[in-house]
């Protein structure tokens, strides 16, 4: 597995990136469940919109990163995974920092194992469809927060926090 190519000194706590930096960050509101065996993970935004497909996240995670986040707008549907255990070891050996899954995953036992960031509403064992349908690099909105490319994430056990410029 390549070496995991990454810009943001650990640890961190996102509790205290919001009370030193709490005007220049958001922190998303919805209770995501961390699933990869990388409970804390930071990196610049990319952003997918995708319903109940997962072929533009294999094409993303796919590609070489140093250290990105990979962010996925499934509009909160739990009826199909977005990711399971082969994407997360993909991202993995491909630097990305870690994913966040508006949606579901699956294999969350798997999950456990790799060193790779992964947080999700939820689990189905149901794969999503291979049909490429979505949007790549665009603005995505949930848990009161906006994503967008090229701004930096960082999320722990306590949640979730994005920035325009980076906190650490």
């Amino acid at each position: 597995m390549a070496p995991k190519l990454s810009a943001i000194p650990a640890p961190f706590a996102t509790a205290d990136l919001c009370d030193a930096h709490g005007e220049r960050c958001q922190a998303c509101s919805l209770q995501f469940r961390s699933f990869g065996g990388q409970r804390a993970f930071a990196g610049k935004i990319r952003t997918l919109r995708c319903h109940a497909d997962n072929a533009l996240v294999r094409r993303a995670l796919e590609t070489t990163a140093t250290g990105q986040v990979l962010v996925v707008d499934g509009g909160g549907f739990l009826g199909a995974a977005l990711l399971g255990d082969q994407l997360a070891t993909l991202g993995a050996a491909n630097g990305w920092g870690g994913v966040i899954i508006h949606g579901a995953v699956r294999d969350s036992v798997a999950l456990a194992t790799i060193d790779f960031g992964v947080k999700a509403l939820g689990t189905n064992p149901q794969r999503g469809a291979k049909l490429g349908v979505g949007e790549i690099d665009v603005q995505v909105t949930f848990g009161g927060v906006t994503f967008t490319p090229g701004q930096w994430l960082y999320s722990d056990e306590d949640g979730i926090v994005v920035s325009s410029d980076p906190l650490l």
